[in-house]
């Protein structure tokens, strides 16, 4: 891909993800949407792989059907109330069909079926962006309307993006579709609380984002993309891939990591609520993820592979760590003493 073609679909990414998360108007967020999406497919496809091929071509149909939602949503509440304004929505069918539209973009149970398979037909880079921006403009829209929304369906979306999330990323060997189920069992986690509290959700995803980042720039510097290639990436980056192990676990939500604030104060306002079958369902679904995190973490550091390569092993990156991959790894592990400062910000 050429730099003039990158920068467009960059530049076009940032002014798509901007316009839907400053807007007030439907026909603005959706415009936002249209335009993330159409930028977002030249990055995914930009190997000429028939895999990457089939990514995009599955990422594009999915996110046409679900904008196409959105749109007859926005629509229908503005026959029905005269209203174009996003805090406005109060039809009933109109909260109904963005609920599902909004699950569909983000890649909530059980509409995940597309989201795996653009993240293993994706580069690195693009399954990270695939991950945390693209998942901001529809959490905005999800966040402005919150008050709209049924919380029985939210909390039956999220509990089962949290089992299926968790259940299905156990047999994965491929580590972008192990990230994709732990993505779908975070957005769980998130969906879960906006109805009762929007901020803690943004919150959330500001953490979870933090996290993804950094361990998907340490993947992408040692070129992790099977569990066996992450089993040998200790010879090339040492230290790189012990702080790896650190932020799998911090993701995992193990304390005294930074992972373990979001799930903690969800919890606690889930309890607040009058909650707490839901809260101990939740918490005890999420010790499927747990598993997998452990064997991404015991695989990062610890073994060997049980039967040694012909291949001779490399004993340094070719490719330098980004500059962005220590802070943010920092911020990944050690952001929990701030809470107090944290939660008075929220």
């Amino acid at each position: 891909m050429s730099p003039f073609t990158k920068l467009i679909s960059t530049t076009s990414l940032a002014l798509g993800t901007t316009i839907t998360i400053t807007s007030n108007h439907w026909m603005m967020a959706w415009t936002g949407l249209e335009i993330n999406t159409l930028a977002i497919i030249p990055l995914i496809s930009k190997s000429h792989h028939p895999r990457a091929t089939e990514a995009t071509t599955k990422y594009f149909l999915t996110q046409a059907a679900a904008s196409a939602l959105v749109l007859f949503s926005s629509t229908t509440n503005a026959l029905t109330t005269g209203q174009w304004d996003i805090s406005q929505l109060s039809y009933p069918p109109s909260c109904l069909l963005l609920t599902t539209a909004i699950a569909i973009k983000l890649g909530l149970a059980p509409f995940h079926f597309w989201f795996p398979e653009a993240l293993q037909g994706a580069p690195l880079t693009t399954a990270l962006l695939l991950s945390t921006i693209m998942k901001l403009p529809p959490t905005s829209i999800l966040f402005l309307t919150s008050h709209a929304l049924n919380p029985t369906l939210l909390t039956t979306l999220s509990v089962i993006s949290i089992a299926l999330g968790g259940w299905m990323g156990l047999n994965q060997t491929q580590t972008r579709k192990i990230l994709a189920f732990s993505s779908i069992s975070h957005l769980g986690w998130m969906t879960i609380i906006i109805a009762y509290n929007p901020k803690l959700t943004l919150m959330a995803f500001y953490m979870y984002t933090l996290m993804t980042t950094s361990i998907f720039l340490t993947m992408n510097t040692t070129n992790t993309l099977k569990l066996h290639t992450l089993i040998t990436a200790w010879t090339k980056t040492p230290t790189l891939n012990t702080i790896l192990m650190m932020t799998l676990l911090s993701l995992a939500g193990l304390p005294p990591l930074t992972g373990f604030l979001p799930k903690w104060l969800i919890i606690q306002e889930l309890t607040k609520q009058g909650i707490t079958t839901t809260a101990t369902i939740i918490a005890t679904l999420s010790l499927l993820g747990l598993f997998f995190y452990l064997r991404l973490a015991y695989c990062s550091t610890i073994t060997l592979p049980p039967n040694p390569s012909n291949k001779m092993k490399q004993w340094s990156s070719k490719k330098p760590t980004n500059s962005l991959t220590p802070a943010l790894t920092i911020l990944s592990i050690t952001l929990l003493p701030l809470s107090p400062t944290i939660l008075a910000t929220i």
